[in-house]
């Protein structure tokens, strides 16, 4: 896949290309490269790593992201692994993915990118924008639109945790099989929306879903078997290996929507409900104490609920999130 605009060469030797370009990679090999969307203050290219593994046989091109958030660590052992697991010579059609997306916050561990966005809310970017938004632009002209489907893995944010769900547009049955073949604990009915990766994918008409595995700034072997097993599900599903689907030990918890309950003043924050935990309305949720150990303000179910993701950091200011509620 060496870019017939350039011949440079990266870290490790790999060839730097400046698009994903499917002919340029030999069936039935796998091959690694950087593909540059900037350069930084010195000139230097700013590349993401991609990962290409060509079957022998030709079929759909399934991409995966992570690290669109530098610090979601999850997803880049999936995609390792999965790597490791694939034999070219029995696959059909390709799997590409960049295992870190937003290299800015990877290097310095953090959420956003260089200049403070999130640019998972900035696609598709702009061609002739600031720094995020042509680092996005160019992911999406680049990368996003030489693919038929897209699994975009996630985690949750600093301070809080998440159960292992999907979310993506049921009312698709294209995307409504993506998400069950994950097994996950939970779906959430999330129509796309504007500013996201996965909205971007389907205004182009790739099937897409985003896959949130757990917490951030970890590996937990766990989840990270999970969404392998996805992807692999995913692959066989497609007709790109003959693999058994695996079902689900535990059935699926669907969600027709899920929202945030928020806290309305600043404080120390004890959240009492566990993850997948089944909440009632007017259950007893999360309380608020001051630095004196005061209680300030208890908070209630406003209906039933799961819980699919809540805060775990004692620090709330007004406005915080508490827990992320789902409604089956």
């Amino acid at each position: 896949m060496v870019s017939t605009t350039t011949s440079q060469t990266g870290f490790n030797g790999l060839p730097i290309v400046l698009k994903f370009d499917l002919e340029q990679t030999p069936p039935g090999t796998i091959r690694h490269y950087w593909l540059r969307l900037a350069a930084d203050g010195m000139g230097n290219p700013m590349c993401v790593p991609l990962m290409v593994a060509r079957g022998a046989a030709d079929g759909p091109v399934l991409g995966l992201t992570a690290a669109i958030h530098g610090d979601e660590l999850n997803g880049i052992s999936v995609i390792q692994r999965l790597f490791a697991d694939l034999d070219v010579s029995e696959l059909k059609g390709c799997v590409v993915a960049i295992p870190v997306v937003n290299i800015p916050g990877f290097n310095r561990q953090q959420r956003i990118f260089a200049d403070g966005s999130d640019i998972n809310h900035l696609m598709p970017g702009k061609k002739d924008g600031n720094a995020s938004q042509v680092y996005a632009y160019r992911l999406v002209n680049r990368f996003l639109q030489h693919i038929d489907y897209l699994l975009d893995l996630h985690t949750a944010s600093r301070g809080r945790v998440n159960s292992y769900y999907v979310r993506a547009d049921m009312s698709q049955e294209s995307t409504r099989k993506l998400a069950l073949l994950q097994n996950p604990q939970l779906i959430v009915h999330n129509p796309p929306n504007d500013g996201t990766f996965r909205g971007t994918a389907d205004d182009l008409n790739i099937p897409a879903i985003t896959l949130e595995v757990g917490n951030p700034g970890v590996y937990q072997k766990k989840l990270i078997r999970s969404g392998l097993v996805g992807v692999h599900n995913v692959l066989s599903h497609l007709g790109m290996t003959d693999d058994e689907i695996l079902e689900p030990n535990v059935p699926t918890i669907l969600c027709k929507k899920s929202y945030w309950v928020y806290t309305e003043t600043g404080g120390l924050l004890h959240v009492h409900v566990d993850l997948l935990e089944r909440v009632e309305k007017g259950q007893l949720i999360a309380s608020l104490r001051n630095v004196f150990g005061e209680m300030i303000q208890e908070y209630f179910a406003p209906e039933d609920g799961v819980v699919i993701g809540k805060s775990i950091s004692p620090v709330n200011q007004s406005g915080g999130r508490i827990l992320h509620l789902g409604i089956e």
